[in-house]
């Protein structure tokens, strides 16, 4: 379900609701959904897609980028 957009840091605004994979679930590819709170990644690029901590302070890569 990974889309693109996760690896484009500009597409990833302070407030938006994504889903990550968290470190500890890379080899299981689980997903968490949150509200990113801060972007990690200063590259404006990243392939594996751009790390983020989530309100509730867990951090991962971007997956996806939920739209309502």
């Amino acid at each position: 379900m990974n889309d693109n957009r996760g690896q484009i840091r500009s597409n990833i605004p302070i407030g938006i609701t994504v889903d990550v994979v968290l470190k500890k679930d890379q080899r299981t590819t689980k997903l968490t959904r949150g509200v990113v709170k801060r972007l990690l990644t200063n590259s404006a690029v990243h392939h594996r897609g751009i790390k983020v901590m989530l309100e509730d302070g867990q951090v991962g890569r971007v997956q996806a980028i939920i739209t309502k």
